[in-house]
């Protein structure tokens, strides 16, 4: 992390494209990194960094679904707009600190 980057909210989840791994909410930017994980020993260890973005990339947020609920967000990227859903607990909570966290970022 970066100098004045503080973690808000960090979760294992799933995304729909990018498979499991864990979602970070930094008071800076949105990242996802991939896990790999070993039943035998019970081990989770992180992989490559396959989503980081900074906060005032991101164009829109929302949830989703009725019995899988996700939290969704849509950034702007080199290629064009990119949309990601992730699989989280709370996507109520996540909604509100990623909003929260776009607008102080934004008026910084």
């Amino acid at each position: 992390m970066d100098e004045g980057e503080t973690r808000i909210k960090q979760e294992d989840c799933s995304e729909d494209k990018l498979g499991a791994g864990i979602l970070t909410l930094t008071n800076k930017r949105l990242a996802f990194d991939k896990t790999r994980a070993r039943i035998m020993d019970f081990s989770k260890n992180f992989g490559e960094t396959v989503m980081d973005f900074s906060l005032d990339k991101v164009t829109k947020t929302w949830k989703e679904g009725l019995f899988i609920k996700k939290v969704c967000f849509t950034v702007k990227t080199n290629e064009g707009e990119q949309t990601f859903k992730f699989g989280v607990f709370n996507t109520k909570d996540w909604l509100k600190k990623i909003d929260k966290e776009i607008a102080q970022y934004k008026n910084q």
